[in-house]
């Protein structure tokens, strides 16, 4: 992995520049052998290994190859190296949008998939990338409360927490205080009580025990967050859309995959994937230990997606 790494490190460095792919008039290209990046994490790993069954069922020879950070597979993937990777569409929006008008550019990213895809499209085509379809499976912020808690004051979504009243305290990361899609923006759009942050981490064993204890009331996770329920957490729906529509893309090299077979064979996953079906898969292999591939196939067998 260390080694793969380097490679790409040395590789984007002698990549074409973003001013002379400004317009991109080739054909787009079908190689038959295509790499999958993967950010190395569990979820990332699961969409990488379920997009590299589905290629090979069409035809493809794949490999994966794992890439700990974006600012290192990105460029790999602009300039050729990886021709295929999952990712976040509005995440990857803000991110190309920082890249290509520095980090104090105003996000472009927004609970509108819509208007989130079209920006993300825009910034990606002069880098010679192709952004699929999305899916509907999201992986976005959200936040969590005790089952007992929801059952208690019959809390179901974050306008019935801020229509009871409650003073809440948030187990989330020290930005939570000041990000629009945290503690200003649950008062704000919610009406809900924070009356105080406690900077023990997003989604982390830590923040999800200071509210399993009643240490915190409500902690800041993901919708796919594979192990809520060993902590007896619920979700809380985001009724009025606070957060951004981080949907899953598929995000392809132009030249080596932006072909419409490939995009076929990636589509199929868009009409099945739900978010619940990659929170269970990502509990499979966390909390039970089975290989990414095994459950990535199970799951593409069952949904007929491979034989």
């Amino acid at each position: 992995m260390l080694l793969g790494a380097a490679l790409l490190l040395a590789g984007c460095a002698t990549g074409p520049s973003l001013e002379n792919r400004g317009e991109v008039t080739a054909p787009p290209g079908d190689s038959r052998h295509l790499v999958i990046g993967s950010a190395g994490f569990t979820e990332s790993d699961l969409l990488a290994t379920m997009y590299s069954l589905l290629l090979k069922n069409a035809g493809y020879g794949t490999e994966t190859l794992s890439v700990a950070n974006r600012e290192l597979y990105e460029p790999a993937l602009e300039s050729g190296q990886i021709d295929v990777v999952p990712e976040y569409a509005a995440t990857f929006a803000d991110w190309l949008n920082a890249k290509t008008h520095g980090a104090d550019a105003a996000p472009v990213g927004s609970p509108d998939l819509g208007a989130t895809m079209k920006a993300l499209r825009t910034l990606a085509r002069p880098r010679g990338l192709v952004v699929l379809d999305p899916g509907r499976a999201v992986d976005q912020n959200a936040f969590a409360v005790t089952r007992a808690y929801a059952a208690a004051h019959r809390l179901k979504t974050l306008s019935d927490l801020g229509a009871a009243g409650l003073g809440v305290r948030l187990a989330a990361g020290d930005e939570c205080v000041q990000r629009p899609y945290c503690a200003p923006g649950l008062k704000k759009v919610y009406g809900i009580d924070v009356t105080g942050v406690d900077p023990k981490g997003v989604g982390t064993t830590q923040s999800k025990k200071a509210v399993q204890n009643g240490q915190d009331q409500m902690v800041l996770t993901t919708t796919t967050d594979a192990t809520l329920a060993d902590f007896g957490l619920v979700l809380l729906a985001d009724d009025k859309k606070l957060q951004n529509a981080d949907h899953i893309v598929p995000v392809v090299n132009r030249s080596q995959a932006g072909g419409e077979k490939v995009a076929e064979a990636l589509g199929a996953l868009n009409s099945v994937l739900t978010t619940a079906d990659l929170a269970a898969m990502n509990r499979q292999v966390d909390s039970w230990r089975r290989l990414p591939e095994d459950v990535a196939r199970a799951y593409l067998r069952d949904k007929g997606l491979l034989k």
